[in-house]
């Protein structure tokens, strides 16, 4: 018997037609796919809610982030709605039932100290919230410390090994204002970018501002005193971490404390078990237990600890407007989500719509 096969196209097949509707679903398919490739390996766009970063960042402005710069994280929820917030209207737009553990691919760089750093709120870690780390809300901070880093805020001063670091050129905090009686210009004040938190007496006033800000109100006329708010040292906040008087810290006077690193050992007492005890437990997996002068980590006792993250110590440059790692504390790698690199465009909600937008803000890096 003779087998013919024949491999040849016969040139009267004629591939049907696509539909226009089938164009069309294939172009929006192929475009949300290409999209949700960028955005989850390449950069992706978020924009400024708050005023914690001012004057470094604006409130209304909008970024380019990069997720190249520190490695692409690869999501916890895959099966998620793109483009999408993780509630709209009450209902998840995830599938929390499956989640993959934390996984990150090469970076080109590593965070460094004084990084604008987009990454997931720590704070909404635990049992009691149970929202999956990449569906948490999103912050942008600056890296003051990184793992390893021993840091100390003396006076509002941030040190970082025992030496100063440098602030932002366009850092933010309170300021006491005396004046002699007579009004203060508002749109001098609007100019300089400064905002007024309270009026304490008629003549007394505190107001968030850049130092350059107050250097020019200083040459005011009618004022009188302008003398930074500052928190006296060993005064106990108890909304600062880590929540416990035996740290008798504040806004502005804090630590020292060590950043952990992955890797490194600490010995476990009292005070280091109230230091790293969220990062151990909530962060790391473990079931922490204190048994009269025992710790025990899942059920055996344990005498030290080594680390198996990398965390972090973000502030914004808003110092007595922002939350942030004096409140809750570290953040660890797995809530990195990339590195700010550029204002794509920028609006002023306060503004009319033809000076709404922030020209001078269009297209601008960001350091």
């Amino acid at each position: 018997m003779n087998w013919k096969l024949n491999f040849k196209k016969n040139p009267d097949t004629v591939k049907p037609k696509k539909s226009k509707t089938r164009e069309w679903v294939d172009a929006i398919v192929f475009a949300v796919l290409v999209s949700t490739v960028i955005r989850g390996l390449l950069f992706s766009a978020y924009a400024i809610p708050s005023g914690s970063m001012e004057g470094t960042q604006l409130t209304g402005d909008y970024l380019f982030v990069s997720k190249l710069s520190y490695g692409p994280r690869m999501p916890n929820t895959p099966l998620s709605i793109p483009f999408t917030e993780p509630v709209m209207y009450g209902i998840k737009t995830y599938f929390g039932a499956l989640q993959l553990p934390y996984f990150r691919l090469p970076g080109l760089t590593t965070i460094k100290n004084r990084d604008i750093v987009v990454f997931n709120k720590p704070d909404e870690a635990g049992p009691e919230y149970n929202i999956p780390v990449d569906q948490r809300t999103c912050l942008i901070k600056r890296c003051q410390a990184i793992p390893g880093d021993v840091l100390k805020i003396i006076d509002g001063q941030v040190y970082i090994n025992g030496k100063v670091a440098p602030n932002a050129p366009k850092q933010q905090t309170s300021y006491a204002i005396v004046t002699n009686g007579q009004d203060i210009n508002v749109d001098a004040l609007q100019d300089l970018h400064v905002t007024v938190r309270q009026q304490i007496s008629p003549d007394s006033y505190e107001m968030v501002m850049p130092a350059a800000a107050a250097a020019i109100i200083k040459t005011y006329s009618n004022i009188k005193s302008v003398t930074p708010v500052v928190a006296r040292a060993r005064f106990y906040d108890a909304e600062i971490f880590p929540h416990n008087e035996k740290f008798k810290w504040n806004l502005d006077n804090f630590g020292p404390i060590k950043l952990p690193k992955k890797g490194w050992t600490t010995p476990l007492n009292d005070s280091t078990l109230t230091l790293y005890r969220r990062a151990i437990e909530v962060y790391e997996n473990n079931k922490v237990t204190v048994n009269g002068k025992d710790i025990l980590i899942n059920g055996k006792k344990a005498d030290t600890y080594t680390f198996k993250m990398d965390y972090y110590w973000m502030m914004g440059d808003n110092r007595h407007d922002s939350l942030d790692s004096r409140f809750w504390g570290y953040v660890p790698e797995d809530h990195i989500i990339g590195k700010a690199m550029l204002t794509w465009f920028s609006t002023d909600s306060t503004k009319n719509i033809f000076n709404r937008v922030r020209w001078d803000r269009v297209l601008r890096p960001i350091n």
